[in-house]
């Protein structure tokens, strides 16, 4: 069993920055390929970003690529997601998931955090 608690939301100006923190609880998180979704008002949650076990390998939506990267300190049991060049299409509630691969991750993830919303003021 994993719990994710997100941190780090909150109202931001279009073009500034903001990072996000998804905090894991128990000792197997550098077992699991981590992820973030996001769910705006009227839509259905869309898949962000991932990365896998060991940072090598990441997955980047089309629509935050350039912008938005996702890292990992295992010995944190955290992952980071860092949003740069925030628009206002960017607000919504902020998922943070968590897989036993990252292909898992990226499509259905096993474990859910309780979210955090995010608003990117034009």
């Amino acid at each position: 069993q994993v719990q994710l608690v997100e941190s780090g939301g909150g109202l931001v100006q279009a073009g500034g920055s903001l990072r996000l923190s998804c905090a894991a609880s128990g000792r197997t998180f550098g077992s699991y390929g981590m992820g973030w979704f996001r769910q705006a008002p009227g839509k259905e949650r869309e898949f962000v970003i991932a990365v896998g076990r060991s940072s090598g390998i990441t997955y980047v939506a089309d629509s935050v690529k350039g912008r938005f990267t996702i890292s990992r300190d295992n010995a944190k049991n955290t992952v980071y997601l860092q949003m740069n060049s925030l628009k206002p299409e960017d607000t919504a509630v902020y998922y943070c998931a968590a897989a036993r691969s990252i292909i898992v991750v990226k499509t259905t993830p096993e474990y859910w955090g309780q979210g955090t919303q995010v608003t990117v003021s034009s």
